[in-house]
């Protein structure tokens, strides 16, 4: 992230992502698989990078070895060819976007740091400072209830950052300036999708 000023002199945070340029490499459709979709795949490897199922994908297009495939769901998959490249081209500043990626992980949390919750007094011989306090009653049903809120991982999970204006286009870098932050650590391989 950094930060730029636009023309009334304002600061706007903003998130600095390198799109791709990436590549279709499969259709699907409704009448071949039941839905309509495409499978874009982004990062040049060699050969010895992937596994012989995912040469033979690829080569069955002739498309060069790529080490990430995803696939997205589209209304009409004829406007796409096997092969065609996609980058930042089809996007223009003042568009809004979501974008999907994994976030970072921060371990074993308690739950002040994990969903917010209050911590108990700190005086008069308490023992219940960052603790959480009752899980459940004693008698019936004398269990913890499936969905307590108690500690654990958080983090390290897909999520996404919804509605972020995008600011400024790059054709010449693929270089895409959005509006506030964006999911995960820097170098997170994350997901765009434009809004209608």
């Amino acid at each position: 992230m950094t930060q730029i000023f636009d023309e009334s002199g304002n600061i706007i945070p903003v998130t600095i992502l390198k799109m791709g340029p990436c590549v279709v490499t499969q259709i699907k459709t409704i009448l071949n698989d039941g839905y309509n979709a495409i499978q874009i795949g982004y990062g040049s490897v060699s050969n010895k990078s992937l596994t012989q199922p995912e040469l033979g994908h690829l080569q069955k297009s002739n498309i060069q070895p790529l080490k990430y495939l995803k696939e997205f769901r589209v209304n009409e998959p004829e406007e796409f060819t096997v092969g065609q490249i996609l980058n930042v081209e089809s996007l223009t500043a003042g568009q809004l976007i979501d974008v999907t990626g994994k976030s970072a992980g921060k371990g074993f949390s308690g739950l002040q740091k994990r969903y917010n919750f209050t911590r108990g007094p700190m005086t008069h011989g308490s023992k219940n400072h960052r603790a959480p306090g009752s899980i459940g009653m004693g008698t019936t049903p004398g269990r913890v209830l499936p969905g307590k809120k108690m500690a654990g991982q958080l983090g390290n999970k897909m999520t996404k950052t919804k509605k972020l204006k995008v600011i400024q286009v790059n054709t010449n870098e693929n270089i895409l300036v959005v509006k506030g932050s964006v999911p995960g650590k820097p170098g997170n391989l994350l997901s765009i999708q434009v809004l209608s």
